[in-house]
C-alpha cells in the first residue's frame, strides 16, 4: 500500500490529467489500459528473438497502462458514470493485464519462468482476498505492501533498468544475463522484481485475510 496510500494527497493532479478524458467512457479508458499492457507483454516477449532496447517501450507501456487504470476510475467518479457494472469490469481487465504482463515477461528470456509464475499467483491471491473481502461484506481491502500501483512501478521500473544495463554505460554489468548473483544463484532485476511479488503478495494476502476474518462476527 506504498502508492495507494499517496492517492489521496495526488487527487487533485490525477483530477487534473483526467479532465481531458471526460467525454471518453470509462469503460473505454479500462480497455485502453487493457491493451496497452498487452503491447508491453507482446513487446517483451520479443525480446527474446530481438534486443533488450526493447524494454525501454516495455517500461512506457506500463506506465501508461498503470495511468488510464488510474484515470478509467476518476473519470467515472468525476462525470456521474460510477456504476458496480463498469467497477466490474475494470477489475476483470486489471487480472487480465496482470497475467499478460508476467506472462510476456517470463517469455522474454530476462526472468525464469517458475518464479514468474509464483510472482503470478501471489498478485491473483493478493487481489483475490481483496475483492473477497468486498464480497463478505467488509469493504474493498486495499492494505498491504503491495497494491497494483505498486506492482505496476515495480514492473515498469524493472524493464527500464534491463533497457539501461543493456546499454554500455560504465557502470552496466559485465554479463548481460546474470545482474545478481546470491547463493550461487543468478538473478536478473526481473527477478528481483518477481522474488518481490512473491514475498509481498504472500504477505498482503494474509494481511487481509486476517482483517477479515477479524472483521467478521464470530458464531453465536
Amino acid at each position: 500500500m506504498v502508492l495507494e496510500a499517496l492517492r489521496q494527497r495526488f487527487r487533485p493532479r490525477i483530477a487534473r490529467l483526467a479532465r481531458p478524458f471526460h467525454r471518453w467512457s470509462p469503460d473505454r479508458l479500462s480497455w485502453l489500459a487493457l491493451g496497452l499492457a498487452g503491447a508491453g507483454a507482446v513487446t517483451a516477449a520479443a525480446v527474446r528473438w530481438t534486443t533488450p532496447l526493447l524494454f525501454l517501450p516495455v517500461a512506457l507501456l506500463i506506465f501508461f497502462a498503470g495511468l488510464f487504470d488510474v484515470l478509467d476510475g476518476e473519470v467515472a467518479r468525476a462525470t456521474g458514470r460510477a456504476t458496480p457494472r463498469g467497477d466490474f469490469l475494470d477489475h476483470v481487465l486489471d487480472r487480465y493485464a496482470d497475467v499478460v504482463l508476467v506472462l510476456g515477461i517470463a517469455v522474454s528470456g530476462f526472468a525464469y519462468p517458475p518464479l514468474a509464475l509464483l510472482a503470478l499467483a501471489s498478485l491473483l491471491l493478493t487481489s483475490y482476498m481483496g475483492t473477497q473481502a468486498q464480497a463478505v461484506g467488509q469493504g474493498r481491502q486495499y492494505a498491504g505492501l503491495l497494491s497494483r500501483a505498486d506492482r505496476l512501478v515495480v514492473l515498469a521500473l524493472a524493464a527500464f533498468l534491463e533497457f539501461d544495463w543493456s546499454l554500455p554505460w560504465p557502470w552496466a554489468p559485465t554479463e548481460p544475463w546474470a545482474r545478481f548473483h546470491l547463493g550461487g544463484v543468478e538473478f536478473t532485476v526481473l527477478d528481483v522484481a518477481f522474488l518481490y511479488f512473491v514475498i509481498a503478495g504472500q504477505w498482503t494476502a494474509f494481511a487481509r485475510a486476517r482483517r477479515t476474518y477479524r472483521a467478521m462476527a464470530p458464531p453465536t
